[in-house]
């Protein structure tokens, strides 16, 4: 009953926070003041998503070297990050306008396709995350192994890709 309610709770979160972020994008900003500088975010953002992709390589190192404790805290710690991401994104999402891309020609079209495989296996990422997390935290190895073969390429590229994005677009911000 344990895993079950488990995997209930992975699935409602992971059908809520792509929902969330779906409907920021057609909802129009409140017009509030905040004293706090919200163009700030995006490169934090980028930061974190950075800092996300270091941590995971450096867990895939230790990993690979047996030291499964370091091991550990850089997955803990990577999970932490792009949750604290999710948190600044979905802020800075819900209180500005968006920004479009003003690129040209071939990069233009570069620009859309790392967006639209970044933005679909950022939804994708979210269950596999949750569930490597677990039956790692379980100590459900074998299972966690099955899955983590999947999770890190595709967590590493959706974090790689949120900086390439970020790069791509802070001129037009």
């Amino acid at each position: 009953m344990k895993d079950r309610s488990i995997n209930v709770a992975i699935a409602i979160v992971s059908i809520a926070i792509p929902t969330v972020v779906l409907v920021l994008f057609y909802l129009k900003p409140p017009e509030l003041k905040i004293s706090f500088d919200l163009r700030i975010l995006p490169a934090f953002n980028a930061s974190l998503n950075f800092c996300t992709a270091i941590l995971l390589i450096t867990g895939f190192y230790f990993i690979r070297n047996k030291k499964v404790r370091s091991h550990r805290i850089c997955m803990i710690t990577a999970f932490c990050f792009s949750a604290l991401f999710l948190i600044c994104y979905v802020t800075y999402h819900a209180l500005t306008e968006p920004t479009s891309y003003g690129g040209s020609g071939i990069v233009r079209n570069i620009y859309y396709f790392i967006l639209l495989t970044h933005i679909v296996l950022a939804a994708v990422i979210v269950p596999l995350v949750l569930i490597t997390l677990v039956r790692g935290l379980q100590q459900k190895f074998d299972k966690h192994r099955r899955i983590a073969r999947w999770t890190f390429p595709l967590w590493l590229y959706v974090a790689v890709t949120g900086v390439v994005v970020y790069l791509m677009l802070s001129p037009y911000y």
